[in-house]
């Protein structure tokens, strides 16, 4: 009961503080909670914005796309580099090297190749999520133990189920940890990519709203961006708890 209290007066503290700051300040530029309510009661109701809906579930069918092909080349690229030596010694320090650069030095090629529609955006949330997964299964491959391994053939183990029951179990919690961070970066890059440049989204209502300086709706459709990413990370980890219990 201690940390749901405490979360509860530092969210408190947080409103009250906003409020206070708001209300002393520039009333384009700064808007209080209380006048955010109002704002968020009238984006529900889509009086404010009427294509919301229609926005969200672009967005959604946007990170869908991009996580699940980001799962696919990440799995598909981790595992030929862990499971043959050579080729993971050679282009894995290529891929951490890549994955350093800051993801957004790359977005304006994507808008170049893709267009301002939904590509552009499906190929930054990609680009995001396939770095993490990728290098996931590559440090969960080299943490499995070779006794295990050398184990499982002296019993006449054939490949396939060494790699079913000895090596997938033993990289499970890494993997899931890389598919949690990857589905978290592919959802930010598919918002940042409609903010930087789109014409339909939650994104694009976002900067929308930010260019007329509606700032109460602005901040509105922040909190509701913010349920998005927050839900979506909250069931990546129910997922990871479970393969926790898995693996232990």
């Amino acid at each position: 009961m201690r940390v749901p209290a405490l979360r509860a007066a530092i969210l408190v503290l947080f409103l009250l503080a906003w409020e206070g700051v708001a209300r002393t300040a520039n009333p384009l530029l700064y808007v209080p909670p209380s006048a955010v309510l109002p704002a968020f009661g009238r984006l529900l109701a889509l009086e404010s914005y009427p294509d919301l809906v229609p926005s969200l579930l672009l967005t959604l069918r946007e990170i869908l796309v991009a996580y699940a092909l980001a799962i696919a080349a990440g799995l598909g690229c981790g595992f030929a580099l862990g499971l043959n030596r050579t080729i993971g010694r050679a282009y894995g320090p290529i891929l951490a090297a890549l994955y350093a650069v800051p993801a957004v030095v790359w977005y304006p090629s994507l808008m170049l190749f893709f267009g301002l529609d939904a590509a552009s955006k499906i190929a930054f949330g990609f680009l995001l999520g396939f770095f993490p997964i990728t290098l996931a299964v590559l440090a969960g491959i080299r943490q499995v133990s070779p006794h295990m391994l050398v184990v499982a053939r002296a019993f006449g183990a054939r490949p396939l189920v060494i790699f079913v029951k000895v090596m997938v179990p033993a990289m499970l919690f890494t993997l899931v940890g890389g598919l949690r961070t990857g589905l978290a970066l592919s959802v930010i890059g598919v918002i940042v990519g409609e903010i930087l440049g789109s014409r339909s989204g939650m994104g694009a209502l976002i900067n929308h709203a930010y260019g007329l300086f509606r700032t109460s709706d602005y901040v509105a459709l922040v909190l509701v961006t913010l349920v998005l990413i927050v839900g979506s990370d909250a069931l990546a980890s129910l997922v990871e708890r479970r393969a926790q219990r898995w693996t232990d």
